[in-house]
Formats: structure tokens, sequence, C-alpha cells
């Protein structure tokens, strides 16, 4: 882990997030900024700078959380979809993204390019009441 990466940092607890569900070696928590309400990160708790360097094992075990997680999204949110996607755009530590889609543009980039395709916006940011209220919703899809 670095001292200097954000995502190194949350996994060690230095940092607060909404958890979603951990264990040993993925961290699944609300995305600060999210696309929609239920944005999930998957993180590996060890560092990789980005998912092509992730172990096999280990993006199975991150895929299989989305899995879980998206099922859970459908019947809560109620969606048809759910997208799992990696960027890595801000932070150089391998992060999935699980985003119930509402609209089929959810993922699309499109709230983030509101400025123009130049620049790039920070969507607003997630009260932290509702993202107590929605990791305890979506961590029910690990209670049993």
């Amino acid at each position: 882990m670095s001292d200097a990466c954000l995502f190194c940092r949350i996994a060690r607890g230095d940092l607060p997030a909404h958890r979603v569900y951990e264990d040993d070696q993925i961290l699944a928590f609300l995305d600060l900024h999210p696309i929609r309400p239920g944005h999930c990160l998957i993180i590996p708790k060890e560092h990789h700078p980005f998912f092509e360097d992730l172990p096999e094992a280990l993006a199975t075990r991150i895929t299989t959380c989305a899995q879980r997680l998206a099922r859970h999204m459908k019947v809560l949110y109620p969606v048809r979809r759910v997208a799992l996607f990696y960027t890595g755009i801000h932070v150089a530590h391998a992060h999935a993204h699980v985003v119930p889609m509402h609209h089929e543009h959810d993922v699309s980039s499109q709230a983030y390019l509101r400025d123009g395709v130049l620049d790039f916006a920070i969507v607003p940011q997630l009260a932290a009441d509702e993202g107590a209220a929605i990791s305890d919703a979506l961590a029910a899809a690990f209670s049993g």
C-alpha cells in the first residue's frame, strides 16, 4: 500500500468511506461523486495501478462482487441494467465502477462532460447522510 494513494488510504481505514462490502482482498464503497445513487467502487486492497495489472484471481473476485451488487441494485432501484467498468482517470489504483443505469447514457460520461469535451466536470458530492443510507441498503446484498 502507498501512503500517497487515496484508495490505499481508504482501504487501510485512514480515510472515511461508505463501505458496502469488505473482505481480506477487496473493498466496495460508494463513489463520493456518484453518477447515480448506488454508484459503487470496488478496489483491491493491495495497490495495483491499473486494472490490467490485477492478478486474474483478484480481477475475478472484483467481478464476482460486482455481479452480486448488480443483482441487488436491480431490485433496490429497480433498473434493467447495471454497468461495470474500470476507468482509473483520477486515481492510479485499479478500481471498478458499478452503476445502476436509470438511463441508457448514465455511463457515457455525460455527467462528467457537462462543461464540454475539453473540460472535466466534477459531479456533485454525495451527502454523508444519503451515503450512509445507500451503503446500508446495498450492504444487504452480502448479508445472506
